[in-house]
């Protein structure tokens, strides 16, 4: 198969699944957990189906509640937030995730804001500081640091969740068994 005609699959392939996400798209839609970004050198914010959580410089944390809407993008899809127009550009790896990309808006998005008032004190303060602090809860973390990506941590109910802080470096989440974070590393 020459590239052209290979090229001219992948690109309607990428087509196909994203056009189920098209219910999507321009549709207002709240974040459902911290977004953490990195400004890239070419001053756009990216962000990554990894989550990092600690890129470095440029890093900015977009809230939980956060209206966007959704814009397809060549490797992922963009995030538009409603009260600053700022758009983030979410790379996405089908190879290291167990959702396509519409389920994966879905965990990261949702039609109603996500309720904060049931949580703890520390949940919110590590929710607002964008961390992991101990004593937080699953849910709190998740909202917090986002969903991890599920080639490190294949399932919610694992007492240790690893994130990236960027692009090379691992930080883990221990919870002990009532659900509650011991350590993070």
């Amino acid at each position: 198969m020459n590239k052209k005609v290979f090229l001219s699959i992948a690109a309607l392939a990428f087509a196909m699944v994203f056009s189920s996400a098209t219910g999507f798209c321009g549709n207002v839609r709240y974040l459902s957990n911290n977004i953490h970004t990195q400004r890239s050198n070419r001053g756009e914010l990216k962000a990554s189906y990894a989550n990092w959580i600690n890129p470095g410089a440029g890093h900015q944390i977009i809230p939980v509640n956060t209206p966007v809407t959704v814009e397809r993008w060549r490797r992922g899809f963009a995030l538009i937030t409603q009260d600053k127009g700022q758009k983030i550009y979410f790379e996405y790896n089908r190879r290291n995730m167990d959702f396509t990309i519409p389920e994966y808006i879905d965990l990261i998005t949702a039609k109603t804001q996500t309720r904060l008032s049931g949580l703890s004190k520390v949940d919110r303060k590590g929710i607002k500081v964008g961390k992991a602090l101990r004593g937080m809860t699953k849910t709190g973390v998740k909202i917090a640091l986002g969903y991890p990506a599920t080639h490190q941590t294949p399932s919610l109910e694992e007492n240790i969740w690893i994130y990236w802080k960027d692009r090379w470096r691992r930080s883990a989440v221990t919870f002990n068994e009532k659900g509650k974070v011991i350590s993070v590393r």
